[in-house]
């Protein structure tokens, strides 16, 4: 396991967990991050995540994508 911001770009994952506070954790899962869900890297720029969750174009700051494991 490992955290999202260490994926390669274009890769495809699945989502094992979803960790960090309860108002964050709840936060991510109304994006679609839900463990058993896949999510793509798109890229990262200035320390933001760009990802395609649950068909939707996403983009998550470093930290929160940290809490995101694959």
């Amino acid at each position: 396991m490992m955290p999202l911001i260490l994926a390669n770009p274009g890769e495809e994952n699945i989502i094992k967990k979803v960790g960090g506070k309860p108002e964050i954790k709840k936060h991510l899962e109304d994006l679609g991050f839900v463990a058993g869900g896949s999510v793509t890297v798109i890229s990262t720029l200035g320390g933001n995540v760009i990802v395609n969750v649950k068909e939707s174009r996403v983009a998550i700051s470093a930290e929160m994508a940290q809490k995101i494991m694959i």
